[in-house]
This record gives C-alpha cells, sequence and structure tokens, in this order.
C-alpha cells in the first residue's frame, strides 16, 4: 500500500475526531450556525470513517495471514476485500462541492421550438417539483412567465428544506431536449425543442455583499400572457447589478416589497453562482469539463416520448421509462452522475 494512502486515512481519522470533539464543545454547540456546519462536517466524513477503520481491520488480517502459514490460504480473500474496500474508501474520501448542503434556486426557461417549447419548459418544471417532493424538499415558487399557448416563456422557483437539495439538483443544470408530436401536429411529424435549467445554490446575506448603490431598481405594473396590464399599481420591480449587468425581474406578487425581496433572493443566487463557477475554474477546470458544466448551452439530456426513452448524454445512459421520469423519478440518473463524477475525480 502506497505512503500515500495511508496518510491520507490518517487525516481522515484525525478530521473525524476534531469534528467530534468540536461538536461537545459549548461555545460551538452554543452557535447554532457553527454547530450546523460542524454537524454538516461530521455527517460527511461518517461514512469514509467508518470504512477506514473497516480497511485498517482487513489490513491487519491479511498482514497476519501472510505471516502464519495456517492462514496463507485465507491471503487471496483478504486482498480482494482490502481493494474493494479502498476503491470505495477512495470514491467516498472525494472532496464535496461546497455548496452540496444548501438549498437551491432553478430557473426553467423555454428554447427553441416555439410554444412547443414553452409547453415543454412547463413539463420540466412539473418533472422536478415532484421530484423535489418525492425526496422530502419544499417547492418555493419565485415568479413565472405563461405564454399564450399554455406554457412558460420562464418559471423560477426554489427547493428548500432538508440538507444537500443543491448536491441534488445541480445535475439538472443545461439544455434538455425533448422529441415528440405536439398536439397541433396535424401530419404526425415528430418535434424537437428545447427548454434550458439554470441551478443555483441559494446564498445567505452574509454570503454575498450587495453595495445598493450598485442597483438600478424598477417599478412598472404586472402583465399578463398577452401583454395586458393584470395590476393597478406598480408592484414588478426589475433589478439591476450594474457591475455585472446581471438583472432580475419579478411580479408574481401584488406587493412591491414581496417582489423586490424576491428579486433579491434571486440576485444573490446568480452572484453567488458567478463567483463559485470562477473558484471552480481556478481549482478544479478539468473535473469540471469531464463530467459537464451546467452550461445552458451544453445539451445534457434528451427525453424521446416515442420510444419512452431518456438518454443523459455525459455519461451515455439511457432508460426506457420516460412516462416515470416526468413523474419525479430521477433518482437513477442523479446516483449515476454523481457515482461517475467522483470515479473521474479519483482517476478511476
Amino acid at each position: 500500500m502506497a505512503a500515500g494512502f495511508d496518510t491520507l486515512i490518517d487525516e481522515l481519522e484525525r478530521s473525524y475526531l476534531d469534528a467530534q470533539e468540536r461538536m461537545s464543545d459549548p461555545s460551538v454547540y452554543n452557535d447554532r450556525r457553527e454547530a450546523a456546519e460542524v454537524g454538516r462536517r461530521l455527517k460527511e466524513l461518517e461514512g469514509p470513517y467508518k470504512l477506514a477503520q473497516e480497511w485498517r481491520s482487513v489490513r491487519d488480517d491479511l498482514d497476519a495471514a501472510r505471516a502464519d502459514e495456517d492462514l496463507r490460504e485465507l491471503v487471496p480473500e483478504l486482498e480482494e476485500r482490502s481493494d474493494r474496500i479502498e476503491g470505495e474508501l477512495r470514491l467516498a474520501m472525494v472532496p464535496s462541492d461546497p455548496a452540496d448542503h444548501k438549498d437551491v434556486i432553478l430557473e426553467v426557461r423555454q428554447g427553441v421550438g416555439g410554444d412547443e417549447a414553452a409547453l415543454w419548459a412547463g413539463d420540466l418544471y412539473r418533472m422536478l417539483a415532484r421530484y423535489a417532493e418525492r425526496r422530502g424538499f419544499k417547492v418555493e415558487e419565485l415568479g413565472a412567465s405563461p405564454n399564450d399557448g399554455g406554457g412558460y416563456k420562464e418559471v423560477t422557483f426554489a427547493v428548500k428544506g432538508g440538507d444537500g437539495a443543491y448536491s441534488v439538483f445541480k445535475w439538472e443544470g443545461g439544455t434538455h431536449r425533448v422529441q415528440r408530436v405536439p398536439e397541433t401536429e396535424a401530419q404526425g411529424r415528430i418535434h424537437t425543442s428545447t427548454a434550458t435549467v439554470a441551478v443555483m445554490p441559494e446564498a445567505e446575506e452574509v454570503e454575498v455583499s450587495i453595495d445598493p448603490n450598485d442597483l438600478k431598481i424598477d417599478v412598472y405594473r404586472s402583465t399578463g400572457p398577452g401583454g395586458q396590464s393584470v395590476n393597478t399599481t406598480d408592484s414588478a420591480v426589475r433589478i439591476t447589478h450594474l457591475p455585472t449587468g446581471v438583472v432580475v425581474s419579478m411580479q408574481d406578487e401584488k406587493s412591491q416589497l414581496q417582489n423586490k425581496e424576491k428579486a433579491m433572493r434571486v440576485l444573490r443566487a446568480r452572484l453567488y453562482e458567478r463567483e463559485l463557477e470562477r473558484q471552480r475554474a481556478e481549482l478544479d477546470e478539468t473535473r469540471r469539463s469531464q463530467i459537464g458544466s451546467g452550461e445552458r448551452a451544453e445539451k445534457i439530456r434528451t427525453y424521446n416520448f416515442p420510444e419512452n426513452r431518456v438518454t443523459d448524454h455525459r455519461i451515455k445512459l439511457t432508460a426506457h421509462q420516460l412516462d416515470r421520469v416526468l413523474q419525479g423519478e430521477l433518482d437513477e440518473f442523479t446516483e449515476a452522475l454523481s457515482t461517475e463524477d467522483r470515479r473521474r475525480y479519483v482517476g478511476e
């Protein structure tokens, strides 16, 4: 066994024991924010720590078997167990994304395909919302722009509660392509349309400092799908972050204050995601390019209705259960993408 791996195990055990010690420290326990952070760290290390103890036990048994003539026949089996546990341990020790434990804000937008793309954006929104509910998260719609055909130009919503919404939904960022016969297609021809999903960890105010002087805030009257005014007061809000050019609009609430609060949440999430992307590009560009960046321009998945087929292009995974996927059964894709990401990180 390489000395480097032994060193990693030593560091893992020290980190776990240190987190345990900190968790029992009254000064940490009385600070809710720090206690939550240490608790998350302890939970993150628990699985790898247990594997490390199992690996050490098997290695001790292997050393004993090699040294004892009567136990030599056990060596192949113990070597196989040692190698298997080491592989599991290397995967378990891959550092997690610092944003994995956060709540998340998603933006679904119609792409290419006109009204059919808007209908597909609505289908995607419902699929993701059902998935969130199946995983025990809560869904909060922040803003929606319906179109005349019954779909959505754009819909923004938050997924929160529990722990780790971002770790689940970050794999959904990108372009989702659909192949199906639209209801308005008289000749029965299959059309291809797209919708895009942006996934952003929700940031707290203390994590993203926004200078009020950097904001241009406009208010106007809310409008419906056809452009007609649906409110008699200037309750809709548009916030422009001047240094970056990021623009967020909200009009769903009747209160200007509520629309402004929602717009600020989305703005913080967008700015936080931009900063995370900058850090990731500097620290881990290779890893992110291998599994896919989640950029909207990147086609990540195709949903083929005639064949009841869903294909994830990043990992070449195909499932013939489109109907179930649209009901929010996405676990197979989430787990496969997460596992492949870890495997590529450790070079397996």
